[in-house]
Parts: structure tokens; C-alpha cells; sequence
């Protein structure tokens, strides 16, 4: 479907059916902003950031004014302030929010440009992000939920909302635009992709994102989505793409991309000076300005000359008004700002199954289990299967996770009952597959997507770090819980490709819970925390302790569940601390055969139980902390440091680590083993630390 798919007007006259009224006032609100923000604020170094949205406002405002939905979102970026002032955003919120003040999108933790409005009773902005094409995929989610909850959970409040996403002629370019363009017609879901093209990304032409500048044109022949294309700078264009788009999705619950040209009247930010760009050019985009071609259309034909000019005196008696409020508003409390990384019990305003009224089942750190030995792989299973047959929220997708049971068949017969729309495969595509959880996530499901191997997830991590710091940046207004499985580790041999841990690369994420259970017992209680908590958790599944014969332990019960940050003493003595996760628990195990131990699995490093390394360290004098990762700058160096800054006086040897060399895990089994510390290794250092 192409541009026939929306009638032409028949005349032309404005569209009586838009409020040109309000489209004048928010325009005109706009620009007052913008003007104030580069003649006053930047030079005062009251604004750092600024980013004019000159000549993409007026087609932003007319979309923003079409969404009507009470779970419709919208997700933008850095020139999005138009479309936010239509959703209903105070203008002193966002310009208090530009200054850096309290209040507003981040009690001043994030740069104000980077816009979020949560409105449970109306249109919402998801959290924006400074990464560009980082707003596509969690868009997608949202709009795949919306299905959900429409057809699968038969709310017939979703039946015509939508999901729409912004980016300009740059973000095409993107890994995050053509994973969202997979997913969406794909899935055939309800989602708008709304490009606004103004010929550069900063100073780079749109002929370097695209094959001649067009990415309408481009995917004029890709399948199941209705592509429309036009000048948002004409009032009369604009007003019927916008509402002809926005009217397809809800109708059609179908893709549509529109895109539309319009000039950058202003530098990509303040201080950008155009250089690049000659004087005719500047010249020809200034001659497309939308604000005069709208009084153009709507003087005398809507008001008279006379409202135009009131309108525009009220728009700068606002645009003062929100300035003088936004002043008066305080710099946070620099004491706060360590605050909302996770969920510290006051509830987020959208995003989670928790604020969506969800109250989880009690649980019990008891066992309550019959007594038969499962591995990991049916113990993970078993609690993914529970937890989906009591909570219709939770769904699983990945690579090859459904037929196929997953590569490692942790989900092994899940899609079969549980249906292709709660479990269900995705395309090749790590960042598709975690930014469509967060939007899932902020919708209020409980996405638990799959990641096939450890290494796999490097082209997602732009994803993984929003998605952890939303909490954070929006100052407990948006979170997005999702419990991200991740398969990794030796198994057998190694490789540089399917046997990395670098675990620690997630504890350095801010606002992400890190599970690395050992053994089955301990993956049913962490899984299934994690499952109904309220916080983003990677859950680290070892490859070697899937079917390991050490790591099967009865099924511990459907109510039984862990607390993060608790570790368990798998063996105890007086002599020296082992300090171990994962795989090397077994090891560690093995090599205090025989010697006065505490053998300590962490469990979780994010948090980690410090008091219990540190209250055994101070009783045994010695610690020895062994992990698979590598050793240089691995999470036991972080370990280290706080036994030695905390305990340093009650140690009667040096703090010592076992790790990997820094090299990838090599292949063959032989110099896997002499690189991954083996059981002998182990003992070997626990000697030489007992003879020190």
C-alpha cells in the first residue's frame, strides 16, 4: 500500500476536523521556547544542552494532537519537545527539565532534551534515550504488547491503541531502525514510524544513510508495511499524512512508515554553526519555515489576523511563565542522586507488572521438594513453567526457543502449551530481541528474553544499559524489569564465541541484578525472584552445570525462592576463604577436600554479600577468591579491594585470585584446561597460601 491508501482533500480548506487552534498555540509555545532557550538560557549557562526543533514542530504537534489512545506511547528523541508539548507536557517541566532543576523528565540526571511523560490515563512518551536508533525497538515492544494484551489477555481497552516512533533521516541507518522494521511486519504490529527528514545527521547528507537520501523510496517494496511519504512542511500535507497514518494503524493494527521532509532551521545543536551547509541552502530552508506557511493557511481562513497575534502574545506569556517557574525550581539534593538505581519499595509511576497491581504469592527459603535429583536445564524449566501457569504477564522469546526447545532445551515444550504468543522465536537480532523487552517491560508484562550465547549479547548492550539505568534516569517515573537468560561458559571445550562469561560487564551496568546460580536448587530460587521482583536481572545460566552431575539438586518447591545478596556457605573451616560463583564452586569444592574451609558461593554479584566474605575472611585470616572470567579487571579484583580496604588488618596472607589468563577461551579441550582453573590449580594456591 503506498499514498492511495489515504483520500486527498477534496478542497482546500483546513480540516475542520483538527483543533488549529490548540496546533497554533502549541507551535507558536515551540518556538517561544526555542528562542528563549538560544537568545537567554544558553548564553546564561542556564541550558547546556540544546537542540531547537525549528521546523520539524509543526508536523510533530499535528501527530502528537492524533494521539487520542489511553496506551497509546509515543517514544522520540533529541527534537521531540513539539510532540510532548501536544501530549500535555507543562512546558515548565520541560524547561525545567532543559536547566537541570528538581522536578520535571530527571530531578536533573539527565540532559533535558532526552524527554519522558509518563500518563497512565493518556497518551505516554516512553523514556527517550541519547543513543541514536535506541528508541525503535522498545517502541516495537510497546506495540507488541498492546497486541497482547489486546488478544491474548482479550482487553478490549489496547483493541486500538498504538505505538509510535520518531527518528530522523540519520536513525535509518541504524541497527536498532531495521531490527524494530523486522519486528514490526513480522509481527504485523500496531506501530507508526514516523521519519523526519531534514537531509543531515549534524553535518552528515542523508545520501550516506541511505541509497539516495530516501528511505521511503527504499522500502517502497518491503512487505507488510504501508509506506507514506510527504512535506511536513505544508499545513495541509502534514495534517492528512499525520491523521491518515495514525488512522491506518489503528485500523489496519498493521505497520505504517511516513515520512516526511522538513527543514532544520537551526544548528543540529546550539553549538552547531552550519558551516557545512551553503548560504542558498540555508536560504532554501529557510524559505520552507512551516510557522509562516501555517498563518498563511489559517489567516483569515480559521482567525483573523487579530488571533494570530493575541495567540502569539499568549505563547510568550507562557513561554515567560514556565521560565520564571522553572527557575524558581531547586538543584536536587546532590545526597539523592544515588537514589532509584533499583527499586527501593516506593512504587515506579508506569512500567512493571508491580505497578500494574500485581502482588506475588508468598514464598519460603524452605525446601519443600520430593527428593528426585533434576538437573539445571529441567529446574529452570520447571520454574519458567510454574510462574507462566500462574501469571499470564510472563513471556519467552529468543533465538530458536520454541519448536526447538531453545539450543540448550530450557524451554523444551513451553511453546507447545503455552502458545506461539507467550513463547515464541525472534529474528537474528540481540538488539531487537532485548530493547522490544524493555518496551514489553514498560507496558507492564514480564519479558523474559533469551540471549542464545554470552557473547551474543555485545550488539544489544546499548539496550542493556538503558534498560538498566531507566529506573535511575527517570528518576523512579519509568522502570523496565525484565529477566534477560544468558547461556555461557565452557562446556566440554571452549571458544572465543560461545564460552565467555565477563560477568562482570553487567555488575558495571548500572540499575541490572546479576544471578550466576550453581546448581539447579539455587537457579529455581533466583529464577523465580527474579521473576516476580520489580528490577532488570540478567540470570547467567553455565553452560557446564546445565547437565553437570554436582549441579542437580531435588526440585525445591513452587513457592521456594532466594533473596539476591545472600550468599551460601557450601562448606565451612577456619583456615582459609574460598570466594567462588558459578562453575568453580564444584572446583573449589573438590580442592578443600581434606582442608579447614569456607567455601562461599556468591550467587549473585549484583548485589554481592559482602558481610559474609568479610566476616569469614576476619575468622580465617586468608582469602582466595577463583572465578572463570579473566583475571585482569574480572569482578574478583572487586572483591579483592574490599577485603583488603575493609579487612587488610586481620589478614595473615596476601588477598590472592585465580582466573583465567586475559585471553578468549581457547577450543581444544587441552588448552582449555590448562587456562580455566582446574581443581589442581586450586589446591595448589590454597597450599601456598597456608604456607605463606
Amino acid at each position: 500500500m503506498g499514498q492511495a491508501a489515504l483520500k486527498p482533500d477534496r478542497r482546500n480548506a483546513p480540516d475542520e476536523n483538527i483543533d488549529w487552534k490548540r496546533v497554533v498555540h502549541l507551535m507558536l509555545l515551540s518556538r517561544e521556547l526555542d528562542e528563549m532557550e538560544e537568545k537567554r538560557l544558553v548564553p546564561e549557562k542556564k541550558v547546556l544542552y540544546q537542540f531547537s526543533a525549528r521546523g520539524h514542530d509543526m508536523a510533530q504537534i499535528l501527530l502528537g494532537l492524533n494521539l487520542t489512545g489511553r496506551h497509546d506511547a509515543a517514544c522520540g528523541y533529541y527534537r521531540s519537545r513539539p510532540l510532548l508539548l501536544s501530549l500535555g507536557v507543562d512546558p515548565a517541566d520541560a524547561l525545567g527539565s532543559a536547566m537541570a532543576r528538581a522536578g520535571g523528565y530527571s530531578d536533573g540526571r539527565d540532559i533535558g532534551v532526552v524527554f519522558n511523560y509518563p500518563n497512565p490515563n493518556g497518551a505516554s512518551a516512553l523514556p527517550m534515550c541519547g543513543g541514536v536508533g535506541s528508541q525503535y525497538t522498545p517502541t516495537a515492544g510497546w506495540a507488541q504488547a498492546i497486541t497482547y494484551f489486546s488478544k491474548q489477555l482479550k482487553n478490549s481497552d489496547y483493541d486500538r491503541d498504538i505505538a509510535v516512533v520518531l527518528g530522523g533521516d540519520g536513525s535509518v541507518a541504524s541497527n536498532g531502525f531495521w531490527s524494530a522494521l523486522t519486528v514490526a511486519t513480522t509481527q504485523g504490529l500496531p506501530m507508526l514510524f514516523y521519519i523526519e527528514d531534514n537531509g543531515f545527521g549534524i553535518s552528515v547528507p542523508s545520501t550516506l544513510q541511505t541509497p539516495e537520501g530516501n528511505i521511503a523510496a527504499n522500502l517502497a517494496s518491503w512487505k507488510n508495511i504501508t509506506i507514506l511519504d510527504g512535506d511536513g512542511s505544508d499545513p495541509q500535507e502534514a495534517a492528512r499524512l499525520t491523521r491518515g497514518a495514525v488512522d491506518l494503524v489503528r485500523d489496519e493494527r498493521r505497520p505504517v512508515l511516513l515520512r516526511l521532509k522538513v527543514p532544520r532551521l537551526e544548528g543540529h545543536s546550539f553549538q552547531d554553526t552550519q558551516t557545512y551547509k551553503s548560504e542558498e541552502l540555508v536560504r532554501s530552508e529557510w524559505a520552507r519555515d512551516p510557522l509562516p506557511r501555517l498563518k498563511d493557511y489559517l489567516v483569515p481562513a480559521i482567525l483573523s489576523e487579530e488571533e494570530w497575534e493575541a495567540a502569539a502574545g499568549a505563547a510568550k506569556a507562557a513561554a515567560e511563565q514556565a521560565r520564571v517557574e522553572a527557575e524558581s525550581r531547586p538543584i536536587a539534593d546532590p545526597e539523592t542522586v544515588t537514589r532509584n538505581v533499583f527499586f527501593e519499595g516506593e512504587m515506579q509511576v508506569m512500567g512493571g507488572q508491580h505497578r500494574a497491581g500485581y502482588r506475588a504469592p508468598e514464598t519460603t527459603e524452605r525446601m519443600a521438594g520430593d527428593g528426585q535429583r533434576i538437573n539445571m536445564v529441567t529446574a529452570i524449566r520447571r520454574t519458567l513453567d510454574h510462574e507462566m501457569s500462574i501469571n499470564d504477564r510472563v513471556v519467552l522469546f529468543g533465538e530458536d526457543i520454541g519448536p526447538k526447545g531453545g539450543v540448550h532445551a530450557v524451554t523444551l515444550g513451553l511453546q507447545e502449551k503455552y502458545g506461539t504468543d507467550r513463547v515464541f522465536d525472534t529474528s537474528l537480532s540481540e538488539e531487537g530481541i532485548v530493547g522490544r523487552a524493555v518496551g514489553m517491560a514498560l507496558a507492564g508484562l514480564v519479558p523474559v528474553p533469551e540471549i542464545q550465547f554470552r557473547k551474543y549479547a555485545e550488539p544489544a548492550s546499548e539496550q542493556i544499559n538503558d534498560c538498566g539505568t531507566v529506573r535511575w534516569r527517570t528518576n523512579n517515573r519509568f522502570a523496565a524489569p525484565i529477566v534477560l537468560r544468558m547461556p555461557g561458559g565452557f562446556f566440554k571445550c571452549g571458544d572465543p564465541w560461545h564460552s565467555q562469561t565477563n560477568e562482570v560487564a553487567f555488575v558495571h551496568q548500572p540499575g541490572w541484578k546479576v544471578a550466576v546460580p550453581s546448581n539447579a536448587e539455587d537457579a529455581v530460587g533466583l529464577l523465580r525472584t527474579s521473576l516476580r521482583g520489580n528490577d532488570p536481572v540478567i540470570f547467567f545460566e553455565h553452560r557446564a552445570m546445565l547437565d553437570h552431575a554436582w549441579a542437580r539438586r531435588p526440585y525445591p518447591g513452587d513457592n521456594f525462592a532466594l533473596a539476591f545478596g545472600k550468599a551460601k556457605f557450601t562448606r565451612q573451616g577456619s583456615d582459609i576463604t574460598l570466594v567462588t560463583w558459578g562453575a568453580m564452586v564444584h572446583r573449589c569444592e573438590e580442592a578443600a577436600e581434606g582442608i579447614s574451609a569456607d567455601v562461599i558461593d556468591l550467587r549473585t554479584l549484583m548485589p554481592w554479600d559482602r558481610n559474609a566474605v568479610l566476616s569469614s575472611v576476619r575468622r580465617t585470616r586468608r582469602c582466595l577468591i577463583v572465578h572463570e572470567d579473566l583475571g585482569t579487571a574480572g569482578f574478583g579484583a572487586e572483591i579483592a579491594a574490599a577485603v583488603a580496604d575493609e579487612a587488610f588488618i586481620d589478614l595473615d596472607a596476601p588477598v590472592s585470585r585465580l582466573a583465567m589468563p586475559d585471553i578468549p577461551s581457547p577450543h581444544n579441550p587441552v588448552l582449555l584446561d590448562w587456562a580455566v582453573p582446574s581443581t589442581e590449580r586450586i589446591r595448589r594456591k590454597i597450599t601456598e597460601l597456608l604456607e605463606y
